[in-house]
């Protein structure tokens, strides 16, 4: 069975964005693999909606992707460790977006 990851963000207690790391380490917790984890943040996610243009990389498909300072499949918290996001083609330093809605 497929799972694609995602939160109750918006609940009280659960906030966008850092909500979706608890929601992974849960995952690990209960038995999943770094590597599941990471499917079902990606390729699963785009199946689930439907989307053949996401969810993995590849010729033809968007280039929207966030690039990790540590390897996830080493450790599940290593995917909140980004180091670049790249949308539309445009490269943006993490930090840098995170003071700029401060």
């Amino acid at each position: 069975i497929p799972i694609v990851m995602g939160t109750d963000a918006g609940n009280i207690g659960t906030l966008h964005g850092p909500g979706v790391f608890r929601e992974m380490a849960l995952m690990h917790e209960a038995g999943m693999t770094p590597l599941e984890i990471l499917r079902s943040a990606t390729v699963n996610g785009a199946k689930a909606m439907g989307r053949d243009d996401l969810g993995t990389i590849a010729k033809g498909k968007r280039a929207d992707m966030v690039l990790l300072d540590a390897d996830p499949l080493a450790d599940v918290g290593n995917l909140s460790h980004a180091e670049r996001v790249i949308k539309a083609g445009v490269v943006y330093d993490p930090e840098a977006l995170i003071d700029s809605i401060r």
